[in-house]
């Protein structure tokens, strides 16, 4: 008999729902508007933090609720045993969602709607889903007195779409206490479900590209729109940045991409070669955009900024530019963006954070694998290196293990990758009931 088949027949599992809750939770948290504008505007994450807070209380478990600024809102739970002494397992999601603009939308983004089998609004994928199937699966557990003998963190956190500079990473710097006996971690983005060739393949995260969100400066001499100025600030400013935005990075696989394009090339009936690597991508379909920009290195020109009157030239010019780097190349990365920004433009990190990169192996994706195919008994699973960035660069800080793994099936003709900060963002409601059950899977074994 699996492991699994074992879970599926206890009779204490079968006392309690995984996924009773799961929808409602996570509408529920939908409807609290927790915009992150990337400064000091915004509601902030207090009202939903204080609501997870509540919802934990009510099955007995306590929390630390911690602002890094005023209504910037963190909780912190310890749950499960004291077994494995030291070693804990963190599970994270953050609060904060992107703004949206609810005239573009056909339902309102912070409505929680119901419509076409899909619980609908902005967070539902990114990443309101995971903590309401993190809060379905502790409450229904705790009730029902089936609590794991490892130690669990349940982590609840602001700013991650900001960084996370005033969520994980003031965690990791104030509060250590709360999570030092955690030797790994699970969050986003990772789990989901995506098709090659008729063949359901759940993707794991296992690594992470760098971030770097640089702001360029040109300085020049100034004066009349009329006059001939061979010093102008705005046009060394765009030359550097038609230079960035055109640039061709060249292809660089990691092992945790070697290992996903193995399993490509063995479903498309052939091996995985340095010439067929796009090829392989574009067996993705829809995924093929997400999977595509882990390849290379990325640079991206995001925002130009210059003068104050056309007949006036200015002084300064600057830019900003979104920069991804692949673990193991971001020497190669900034050599490259120092050469492309040349003599005429000085350059700042406004935020920059290292990529990772976690062995695929051991006991935590044993479990992962074994939840998903328990209810998936057909797919397979692999894993893959995320393009944009999550709080597990700061959570890694303290020594964790991290992976991505919100685990969600998905309908095969719904673009999922494409729904991230996107308009009508959207989940389906089989998609989170299945979520919970596997991740309760998950929770039994750990």
């Amino acid at each position: 008999m699996t492991p699994m088949a074992g879970v599926r027949d206890d009779p204490e599992r079968s006392s309690y729902d995984p996924a009773g809750e799961v929808v409602e939770l996570c509408r529920d948290l939908i409807r609290f508007d927790t915009s992150n504008y990337g400064d000091d505007e915004g509601p902030g994450e207090r009202k939903a933090a204080e609501h997870v807070a509540a919802l934990l209380d009510e099955v007995g478990i306590p929390s630390l609720v911690v602002e890094a600024e005023p209504g910037r809102t963190n909780v912190i739970a310890q749950w499960g045993g004291t077994s494995r002494g030291g070693d804990g397992l963190l599970l994270h999601g953050h609060l904060d969602v992107v703004p949206a603009a609810a005239e573009d939308w056909q339902v309102h983004p912070f409505s929680g709607e119901i419509r076409d089998g899909f619980v609908w609004g902005r967070g539902a994928i990114d990443m309101k889903d995971f903590n309401a199937m993190v809060l379905s699966v502790v409450r229904a557990r705790t009730r029902a007195g089936a609590v794991p003998e490892r130690p669990i963190t349940l982590c609840f956190t602001a700013d991650e779409e900001a960084g996370g500079h005033r969520g994980a990473e003031r965690l990791v710097e104030d509060h250590a206490d709360q999570l030092a006996h955690c030797t790994e971690a699970v969050g986003e983005v990772g789990g989901f479900s995506t098709n090659v060739r008729g063949q359901r393949l759940y993707l794991v995260e296992a690594a992470e590209k760098g971030m770097a969100w640089v702001k360029l400066t040109s300085r020049g001499r100034a004066g009349h729109g009329s006059l001939i100025n061979r010093d102008n600030a705005i046009t060394a400013l765009a030359a550097a940045v038609a230079r960035i935005g055109t640039h061709e990075w060249p292809v660089r696989l990691t092992p945790t991409m070697r290992t996903l394009l193995a399993a490509v090339a063995e479903l498309a009936g052939t091996e995985a070669t340095p010439e067929n690597t796009e090829a392989l991508v574009e067996e993705f379909g829809d995924a093929a955009t997400m999977i595509g920009a882990v390849l290379r290195n990325t640079l991206n020109p995001t925002m130009l900024d210059a003068g104050y009157k056309v007949n006036v030239i200015p002084t300064e010019a600057t830019a900003h530019v979104d920069g991804r780097f692949l673990p193991g190349y971001e020497d190669e990365f900034w050599a490259t963006f120092a050469e492309l920004c040349g003599e005429d433009v000085t350059y700042e990190a406004v935020s920059h954070q290292p990529p990772w990169e976690t062995p695929y192996d051991g006991g935590l994706v044993d479990s992962m694998t074994r939840s998903l195919l328990a209810e998936d008994p057909d797919a397979l699973v692999a894993p893959f290196l995320l393009s944009a960035g999550t709080d597990a660069k700061h959570f890694r800080k303290l020594g964790m293990r991290s992976y991505g793994f919100v685990p969600l099936r998905m309908p095969e003709d719904l673009a999922f990758p494409t729904l991230f900060h996107a308009v009508d963002e959207r989940v389906p409601v089989d998609g989170l009931e299945f979520g919970a059950r596997v991740l309760d899977r998950f929770l039994e074994e750990v």
